[in-house]
């Protein structure tokens, strides 16, 4: 497994890599400089799951603000850095545990060495990015377009101009908006190098379809063993793309914890709404740390067998429904009920087990 032979790389409190849990990453959308406004987002992030959390620091004011926000939370916080290679080492010095940069547009080689030294004198790792959209013009006419094979090249070659300084604490990434590229470009550089890579389809859209594309594109990669670090990038508040995150590693077993809820379409036998219910449990549910399976079913008469592989359940009737526990039914109660005994069972789940 690709995953389990990369380079340990120690990001502030978390390691990715070397076999390392597979951390999940999103980014604040607030404006670093407004620290209370940022700290709020990212404890947001936490509460959702968030293992690292990405800022951009476009200007000297949001640089001197990491200093500030780091005091206030609790994960690694890794510095964006386009264009200036100032900003980056400002932001190492005040404390980012990690910095994004992708060394083809922070300027000439005295440039990159002196964020590569900024970086080697606090051990900060340095991910290299390199994104579709902003692809070498030469690699682009070598490949005859935008392809995976340039994107590689492109980030390979990055990645030398920094281990030719002497600095190897290094994440990868490599991005495309298209899903079957981007796949093929982590196929292709999993056989090609060793440092972790940072996963994710980049301006994949809204919660909807994005979610959908992610789903795609970061599951045929990481169930081959690839990626150490993943983002699902979501036009939406940036906790949807942490929840998102949450459920694509459950369900490809690369994280447990947390309460998994499985609902049935509905269908000609519903009497209640299932629609509007799953939509509360799910909610319900993210409120509870406890590692089980959650059925909301539709009818009575198939609700029970179709949850029994569930932890507990519920299955809605005409104007009532049952509670169900390990496939049995344990309680039928009226419709208006359902929500407040689901509740009531996950509140003493660990006393009555």
């Amino acid at each position: 497994m690709y995953r389990d032979n990369t380079k340990k790389i120690r990001i502030g409190n978390c390691t990715i890599g070397g076999g390392s849990p597979v951390a999940i990453q999103s980014m604040t959308n607030t404006k670093t400089e407004d620290v209370a406004a940022t700290v709020a987002q990212i404890l947001e992030l936490e509460a959702a799951g968030c293992d690292i959390v990405r800022c951009t620091v476009p200007t000297k004011e949001a640089a001197l603000a990491i200093s500030e926000i780091k005091k206030k939370i609790h994960i690694p916080l890794v510095a964006d850095i386009h264009f200036d290679y100032r900003m980056a080492i400002a932001a190492i010095e005040n404390g980012a545990d990690k910095i994004r940069i992708n060394p083809g547009n922070i300027g000439g080689a005295d440039r990159i060495k002196a964020v590569v030294d900024a970086a080697r004198d606090r051990n900060i790792p340095i991910r290299v990015g390199v994104n579709s959209g902003s692809l070498e013009k030469e690699l682009v006419e070598k490949y005859n377009g935008v392809t995976a094979e340039g994107l590689v090249e492109s980030a390979l070659d990055k990645v030398k101009i920094i281990e030719d300084l002497g600095y190897d604490n290094l994440v990868i990434s490599i991005k495309s908006s298209d899903v079957m590229m981007c796949v093929k470009a982590h196929e292709l550089i999993a056989d090609r190098t060793d440092y972790p890579l940072h996963v994710g389809i980049t301006e994949s859209g809204t919660v909807f379809s994005g979610s959908i594309k992610s789903s795609i594109g970061l599951g045929l990669i990481l169930n081959q063993g690839i990626g150490d670090t993943i983002r699902v990038s979501l036009t939406d508040n940036p906790v949807r793309e942490v929840e998102a995150a949450k459920l694509i590693l459950r369900t490809l077993g690369l994280r447990k914890g947390g309460i998994e809820v499985v609902s049935c379409p509905t269908c000609g036998r519903t009497k209640i709404d299932l629609i509007g219910l799953a939509g509360k449990v799910e909610k319900l549910a993210a409120g509870y740390d406890l590692d089980l399976k959650l059925a909301v079913m539709g009818c009575v008469v198939n609700g029970p067998g179709e949850a029994k592989e569930a932890d507990l359940g519920i299955a809605g009737g005409d104007g009532c429904g049952v509670l169900i526990r390990h496939g049995e039914v344990v309680r039928k109660v009226a419709e208006d009920e359902l929500l407040d005994t689901l509740k009531d069972e996950l509140d003493h789940w660990n006393d009555r087990r």
